[in-house]
């Protein structure tokens, strides 16, 4: 595997920040992870077609960018990879053209050959999809033995939309599939970090990723409740307090994070479902404990030996919660993988990942989520 790094600002152009003796017209992949502001400009995507010709080009808006160890904001972070012995096939679908998420998952596994499929690498819309039912359509489709990550599209803190592309200038609504088969060695890794306070709630009513009730009362009217002053500045503010959920009969938990709020409903709407009959608690940040782990995640990656390309997606909450201490979440990555690891990724509204080995996938929020790659 040989990958190229560089970076895009508006200030300094094109920077090259690694080059394994690089060919670009050879480039089996290339990863774009950008702001919106960024992506929207046509020119971006039509010049890096040109440059990369052969490559499948993969692009998304995020909450923030992800490049060594660095964490940048309206910038662009791209990885081009050439591979030794892997090959790489893809999909993609619009979600207006589908009646739900979960069909829209079942049609976008569908594009992929199920056979020697070893990971795939899901970029989503970040508004318009929900990513709980996304990854169940996905899962109705492969097998087991598929590892399925990724995560959803960002747009900084604004939640207003959300930009992804395959082989196309980036636009609203896409969710796009990157399936890798070969002898590549895939691994990953998911933690949180957040404490838990103030009691277990049932949720009583809600309809998919929309929730109206915990133990009968208005969800929102809860919310505001413990979150005070803060409770001006929702759906923002919700990004520091998210939620986790639990079924009756296990003590795994899931956390969810707001994305909108409905006054006359009383309603929260968070990136993902929330079951009746599920249990519900408020989280809160632990600056060290998020810290940790971002390197536990990097930890439970590496069951072996070091991986080649690591590809880091996180969530906005960390982001803003960790603010001025936001890279030391990389740093403890680079610690755990050494130097000769190239690592990329962005700040999401989602990600999707197993939550531990032989475990099924899921869509988490306000975890440090962790994809690696590594050719035998």
């Amino acid at each position: 595997m040989k990958i190229e790094q560089r970076k895009f600002s508006k200030a300094r152009g094109w920077e090259i920040l690694r080059n394994d003796e690089f060919n670009a017209t050879t480039s089996d992949l290339v990863i774009v992870f950008g702001s919106k502001t960024l992506l929207m400009d046509q020119s971006i995507y039509l010049s890096l077609r040109n440059e990369y010709p052969k490559a499948n080009l993969i692009m998304n808006s995020t909450s923030g960018e992800i490049l060594d160890v660095e964490v940048n904001d309206e910038t662009i972070s791209l990885t081009a990879i050439k591979f030794k012995n892997t090959v790489v096939k893809t999909g993609r679908i619009n979600i207006g053209e589908h009646s739900n998420s979960f069909e829209a998952g079942r049609e976008l596994a569908s594009q992929l050959d199920p056979l020697n499929l070893k990971n795939v690498l899901i970029i989503s819309d970040g508004q318009l999809v929900n990513g709980s039912e996304l990854v169940l359509g996905l899962q109705s489709v492969f097998s087991n033995e598929t590892i399925i990550t990724g995560g959803l599209a960002g747009d900084g803190s604004n939640f207003q939309s959300t930009l992804v592309g395959l082989n196309e200038v980036p636009g609203e609504g896409i969710v796009a599939a990157v399936g890798f088969y070969g002898s590549l060695v895939v691994t990953y890794g998911s933690v949180g970090g957040w404490d838990s306070f103030g009691p277990e709630r049932i949720i009583t009513k809600s309809k998919a990723n929309v929730l109206y009730e915990l133990d009968g009362k208005p969800a929102l009217d809860i919310y505001k409740k413990y979150l005070g002053d803060q409770a001006k500045d929702l759906p923002g503010s919700g990004l520091l307090y998210p939620l986790s959920i639990r079924a009756k009969d296990t003590d795994d938990a899931l956390v969810r994070t707001i994305l909108n709020i409905n006054e006359q409903e009383k309603s929260l709407t968070f990136a993902g479902n929330m079951p009746e009959g599920n249990y519900a608690r408020l989280m809160k940040a632990n600056f060290d404990r998020l810290i940790e782990g971002s390197s536990s995640a990097a930890q439970n990656s590496m069951p072996n030996s070091k991986p080649e390309l690591a590809i880091l997606i996180s969530c906005v909450g960390r982001k803003l919660v960790l603010d001025q201490r936001i890279e030391e979440e990389v740093e403890v990555v680079r610690a755990v993988y050494g130097d000769k690891t190239a690592i990329t990724g962005f700040y999401s509204y989602g990600e999707i990942a197993p939550s531990f080995n032989f475990s099924k996938c899921e869509l988490h929020n306000q975890t440090m989520t962790i994809t690696t790659f590594r050719e035998e």
